[in-house]
């Protein structure tokens, strides 16, 4: 088997490896960087659990090898409460009652925050295709859409940068140096 180093960016912090070539994203975050917000639910892209944000999009991890992660920007749940303070997302599935079990909620927050950053005023139909890739098997998806409607509405009304936008602000400035 062939190994290869990696040079990658996730929350903000960079991190670098050898990895397999056949190793998968998820694995790789997961044990390689003990970042196990991230979870493992079927390695098929079926339910979304191992969702992140690749470059500010929406990415499956179970289906995507570390090896064609290098040089990118990759945010995790981890990388959502900034200076301890929640994200309006997770406060909104908090506030709103968005879960139950908690095995997809990280995967589901990170679905959401790709759809904010698209879509910062998404209406009810949207957010359910926005979500649609990831299962929950313990909610009626109600909760958790009202929870998006909820940061929807809060990120609107804050003068904060979203983390979107300040991955989006750390990527230009890295690009500049």
């Amino acid at each position: 088997m062939s190994t290869h180093h990696i040079h990658v960016t996730i929350n903000g912090t960079a991190y670098e490896g050898d990895v397999d070539s056949r190793m998968l994203l998820v694995h790789w975050i997961r044990d390689g960087l003990q970042l196990t917000g991230t979870h493992i639910g079927c390695d098929t892209t079926s339910c979304g659990a191992c969702t992140i944000l690749v470059d500010g999009k929406a990415t499956k991890s179970c289906t995507m090898f570390a090896v064609q992660a290098n040089g990118r920007q990759i945010m995790t749940v981890e990388g959502m409460e900034q200076g301890g303070k929640l994200h309006p997302l997770q406060e909104g599935f908090h506030e709103k009652h968005a879960l139950q079990c908690g095995y997809c909620t990280p995967g589901m927050l990170m679905a959401g925050l790709a759809l904010l950053q698209r879509n910062p005023n998404p209406s009810e139909h949207e957010i359910r295709v926005g979500i649609s890739g990831n299962l929950c098997r313990c909610t009626g998806y109600v909760n958790i859409v009202k929870a998006i409607q909820y940061a929807a509405e809060k990120m609107q009304d804050s003068e904060e940068l979203s983390v979107p936008a300040q991955v989006a602000l750390a990527r230009e400035a890295s690009n500049g140096d």
